[in-house]
Order: structure tokens, then C-alpha cells, then sequence
């Protein structure tokens, strides 16, 4: 999750005149971005596969739950691998907002975001009601619920207004709620273990 962040940061940093505001997490490592294959391949893609990894470990430390798995797996499939497709088919100078000629990278690259932005709040959703069935772990089941349902809220706000002044501020949000799960997840398995 660190690396991840970093990469985010670092991307920032390296490009003259970004504003977080107004631009894509993706800008940082779209085709013509002179450093974006290497955040790509040193930052974001391992990331995915550790957020992968993470997912599909973690879920052991939980109870033995249908629900509790699908969520888990889906946190996995589409925020982890999801996030390694984006970075190997990086988005198009600019990330083509008005989806204007699109390479075949800027498909993929979009499809991907939007399966990650759909279906990670509805994972992370259903994980909460599987833990919400047992007692040590209401506070999280809420918890999730609560962050899920918040990202959904802020996945439609980005995605009603991919040309506004404040789209990469919303996808930042969408991403910090998720990293949140992901860190109360840890801190519920490190008081498990």
C-alpha cells in the first residue's frame, strides 16, 4: 500500500505543473509521461500484486464465510489485478477524458478503471455484511459497509464529472477510502494473529 502511495506522490512530483485537483492519478504514468514506465513497473504494478496478495491471504485470519470470501476476492481481483492491467496499458496523453480516437491502451486502460470503480466498493460492501454476521467483527463489517458505500457515493460524483476541476481530487478520495480498508484490514488481522 506504501509503494503504491509513493508512486502516486512521486508521479505528482515529477511532472512540471500537475494539479491533483484537476488530473488523473493515471496522467503520472500515461504513454508520453517520461517517467511513467517506471513508475509503472517499479511502483504500480508491484503494488496491484501485493494488494492482491494481501486479499487472498488475508482472508484466512476471517471467518469461514461465503460473502466474507466473495468480498475479499473481489477487493483482490479488481483493485489488485485491476490495478496491474491499468499499468500495463497505460491511458493516452492526458487520459483522453472526452474519449476522443482512443488507442487500443486507453480502452483497456478505461474498461479496467471502471470495473475496479464498480465493483471495489460493492466488494468491499459485501465483506462488511459477511463480518457483520459475526460478533468480533462488527466494528469492522461497519466499517467496510460505511467505506464502501462512501466510495460508491464518490465513484458516481467522478464518474458524472470526468471533465470537472476537482476529477482527480474525487478519484483520490475513492482511493483513500479503499486504502483505509485495506489498513483497518491489516490492523484487524495483526490483532487476530
Amino acid at each position: 500500500m506504501l509503494l503504491f502511495i509513493a508512486s502516486c506522490v512521486a508521479g505528482g512530483l515529477l511532472i512540471e505543473d500537475y494539479n491533483v485537483n484537476r488530473q488523473f492519478i493515471s496522467e503520472t504514468f500515461a504513454i508520453d509521461t517520461a517517467y511513467g514506465f517506471w513508475l509503472r513497473f517499479l511502483g504500480y504494478i508491484p503494488s496491484g500484486i501485493l494488494l492482491t496478495w494481501f486479499c487472498f491471504l488475508g482472508v484466512r485470519y476471517f471467518p469461514t464465510s461465503s460473502m466474507i470470501k466473495v468480498g475479499f476476492y473481489g477487493v483482490g481481483i479488481f483493485y489488485g489485478i485491476g490495478t496491474v492491467v491499468v499499468s500495463i496499458f497505460p491511458c493516452d496523453s492526458g487520459c483522453n477524458p472526452e474519449f476522443i480516437n482512443p488507442s487500443m491502451s486507453q480502452v483497456i486502460h478505461n474498461l479496467s478503471a471502471l470495473m475496479i470503480y464498480t465493483f471495489v466498493p460493492i466488494s468491499i460492501i459485501i465483506a462488511g455484511i459477511g463480518l457483520s454476521k459475526f460478533s468480533n467483527y462488527k466494528s469492522f463489517a461497519y466499517i467496510s459497509i460505511a467505506l464502501g458505500l462512501l466510495s460508491a457515493v464518490f465513484v458516481f460524483i467522478f464518474i458524472s464529472g470526468l471533465t470537472s476541476a476537482y476529477v482527480g481530487l474525487y478519484q483520490r478520495i475513492i482511493e483513500l477510502l479503499i486504502l483505509v480498508w485495506f489498513v483497518v484490514c491489516a490492523f484487524k488481522i495483526r490483532g487476530t494473529v
